[in-house]
C-alpha cells in the first residue's frame, strides 16, 4: 500500500501544475485560453433553460412566487413645482406666482412622507437588487429549486461545482496571487528609482490583478480603450464593491488611495508601496482634509506617476444607481478620467452590503458564486469649467457615469447608510418651496429670514 501522505502530495503537485499552466502563466500575459468564455457560455444556456422551466412551473403551479422590483411606488420624477401643480388640479400650466399658497400644498409634502417611509429610495440603493428570474444560487430572495426534479438536481450539480471545484480552485489562486504580490514588489523595491523600476512593478501588479481575477472567473469587457486614464490624472468610478479594483487595474495600474492598517493588510501596503507610489495615510491623517487634499495634489503635479483612483461616493451601492460624489476628489485639480462599471447580476450579486457581511463573509460569497461578468466604459476626460464649483463638476462627471453605465442618477449622499440626514439637505428643499412662494427674490427678505430662524 502506498504512502497515503506520498499520494497527496503527488495530487497537490499535479494540482498546482495545472493552476501554473492553464491559468497563472496565461493570466500573468493577458492571455486567455477561452476556457472562462465557454465556461460562461454554458451558464448562459443554463439559465436561459432554468428561465423556461420555472416560467412554465408558474403556470403549472399558481403558487409559485412572482419575484417583484426593488421599487413598489412608480416616481413621476418631475420638479417639486410640476407635482405640485398636479397635486393642486385645478392649477393651470406654467410656473408659480410669488405669493400663491394653498393650504392643499401640504398634500403634496404628506404624499411625498408616505413614499419614503413605505419605499425610500436610499435603502434601495443598499439592499441587492432582485433579480427577474432565479440564477441558481440558494441566496436569491426567489427560491425555485423545489419547482420540478430535473430543477433540483441542476441545482444540487451546481452546488457541488461551485464548493468542491471552483471554491478549492479559488482559493489556491487568491494565495498565490497575494505571495506573488508581496515578494514581487518586495523585491522591486530594492531598485534604484529609474524607468526600469516603474515598468516592472506596474508588471508585477498587472499579474497579481489578473491572477486575482481568473480566480474568480471574470469576464470583464472594457469599452472606449481610447479613454482609458494617464498618467498625472484621476480616475473616477462608481463603487459597487471591493473588487472593482481588481476589475478596473486589470487593464492598467493605478495609484491606490487609502487609510494605513495592520496586520496582514498592513504587510500587503507596505510591499506595495515601495515599489509604487501608492498614497497611503494615517488615521490622523485622514481625519484632517489639507493633507489629504495636499498629499494628492503633489501625486497628480508629477505627470509620470500612475493615475490615482478614487470612488467618490465613499460606500458600495448596489449595482442599480449612482449615489453623490464627495467634492473633495474635484478640488484636487488636473483631468478627471470617469469610468462606468456595470455588473451582470446573472451570475453573482457583486454588492458588498458591509452593513450585513463583513469583508470575510463577503468575499466566501463571491468566491462560490458561478462568476463575474462585468462592463467597463471609459468616458472622455472631463475637465472644470469656468465658473463651475466642485459640487458642480462633482454632479457634471457623476451624471455622465450614471448615463453611460445605465444606472440611476440620484443626489442621495451615500453616507446616509449610517448617519442622519443633514440639516443642510432640509433646508434645500424648504428654500425651493419658498421661492416658488414668494419668488427668488424674496429669500433675502429680512421677514423670510427672521421667520426661518
Amino acid at each position: 500500500m502506498e504512502d497515503p501522505w506520498g499520494t497527496a502530495l503527488a495530487l497537490f503537485q499535479v494540482w498546482i501544475s495545472v493552476l501554473l499552466c492553464l491559468v497563472m502563466l496565461p493570466a500573468m500575459f493577458g492571455l486567455s485560453l477561452g476556457v472562462t468564455g465557454v465556461y460562461i457560455e454554458i451558464l448562459v444556456h443554463i439559465l436561459e433553460w432554468a428561465t423556461l422551466r420555472i416560467q412554465r412551473g408558474r403556470k403549472e403551479k399558481p403558487s409559485v412566487p412572482i419575484p417583484l422590483p426593488n421599487g413598489i411606488i412608480q416616481r413621476d420624477g418631475g420638479s417639486m413645482e410640476q407635482e405640485m401643480l398636479e397635486v393642486r388640479g385645478s392649477w393651470p400650466g406654467g410656473a408659480l406666482a410669488a405669493g400663491d399658497f394653498t393650504l392643499g400644498d401640504v398634500f403634496y409634502f404628506h404624499k411625498k412622507g408616505m413614499e419614503s417611509i413605505v419605499d425610500d429610495q436610499v435603502t434601495q440603493c443598499f439592499s441587492s437588487e432582485e433579480l427577474a428570474s432565479w440564477n441558481l444560487l440558494t441566496r436569491t430572495n426567489q427560491n425555485f429549486r423545489y419547482i420540478s426534479l430535473r430543477l433540483t438536481v441542476i441545482w444540487g450539480v451546481g452546488v457541488f461545482v461551485r464548493y468542491c471545484v471552483l471554491f478549492p480552485l479559488r482559493i489556491t489562486l487568491t494565495v498565490i496571487s497575494f505571495t506573488w504580490l508581496v515578494i514581487s514588489t518586495t523585491l522591486v523595491g530594492f531598485l534604484t528609482e529609474s524607468s526600469a523600476k516603474q515598468w516592472l512593478s506596474e508588471l508585477a501588479h498587472l499579474m497579481f490583478y489578473r491572477i486575482c481575477a481568473r480566480g474568480l472567473s471574470a469576464t470583464i469587457h472594457y469599452h472606449n480603450k481610447e479613454n482609458r486614464p494617464k498618467k498625472g490624472g484621476i480616475c473616477v468610478a462608481n463603487h459597487t464593491t471591493p473588487i472593482d479594483i481588481i476589475i478596473l487595474a486589470n487593464d492598467r495600474c493605478y495609484a491606490m488611495v487609502g487609510q494605513v492598517h495592520g496586520g496582514l493588510m498592513g504587510v500587503i501596503q507596505r510591499s506595495m508601496v515601495r515599489s509604487c507610489p501608492h498614497v497611503w495615510f494615517e488615521r490622523t491623517e485622514m481625519k484632517d482634509r489639507n493633507t489629504v487634499t495636499n498629499r494628492l495634489r503633489e501625486h497628480v503635479a508629477c505627470k509620470n506617476k500612475l493615475p490615482i483612483l478614487i470612488f467618490p461616493e465613499g460606500t458600495c451601492i448596489n449595482n442599480t444607481s449612482v449615489m453623490m460624489f464627495k467634492k473633495g476628489s474635484f478640488e484636487i485639480g488636473g483631468t478627471i478620467y470617469p469610468v462606468a462599471i456595470k455588473y451582470d447580476p446573472r451570475f453573482g450579486d457583486a454588492f458588498w452590503n458591509s452593513a450585513k457581511y463583513n469583508m470575510v463573509s463577503y468575499l466566501l460569497r463571491m468566491m462560490t458564486s458561478w462568476a463575474i461578468v462585468v462592463n467597463v466604459w471609459y468616458l472622455p476626460p472631463m475637465t472644470r469649467q469656468d465658473q463651475e464649483d466642485a459640487s458642480q463638476f462633482a454632479q457634471r462627471v457623476k451624471s455622465a457615469i450614471a448615463l453611460q453605465g445605465g444606472l440611476i442618477d440620484l443626489a442621495w449622499d451615500g453616507g446616509l447608510k449610517r448617519d442622519r440626514v443633514k440639516d443642510s439637505l432640509k433646508e434645500e428643499q424648504q428654500k425651493m418651496y419658498s421661492s416658488m412662494i414668494i419668488g427668488p427674490e424674496g429669500l433675502s427678505s429680512p421677514l423670510l429670514l427672521h421667520a426661518q430662524d
